[in-house]
């Protein structure tokens, strides 16, 4: 499997986050899905924030975050909105 700072939007300091929660591959991390990395990540890291998670999602689907959709944004913000309730 690949590591992890193969993958677009993942640097060392958010490699080393990830391992820390039990993520090490790029494989790891797309079967877990940005949504649920992001949800264990918040556990541990509670400063982390949208960005990370669109961050995540990017690596996934291999782009730059901030070329997501406006429906993906949109959604993954929902996501992160509802976690801080």
């Amino acid at each position: 499997m690949a590591e992890l700072t193969s993958m677009m939007n993942i640097g060392e300091e958010m490699s080393k986050k990830l391992k820390t929660i039990g993520i090490s591959t790029s494989g790891e991390l797309i079967q877990t899905g940005a949504k649920q990395a992001f949800l264990k990540l918040k556990e541990t890291y509670p400063r982390v924030c949208l960005v990370h998670l669109y961050a995540l999602e990017g690596a996934i689907q291999n782009m730059q975050y901030n070329n997501l959709t406006e429906e993906t944004k949109k959604e993954l913000k929902v996501f992160s909105d509802f976690l801080k309730t």
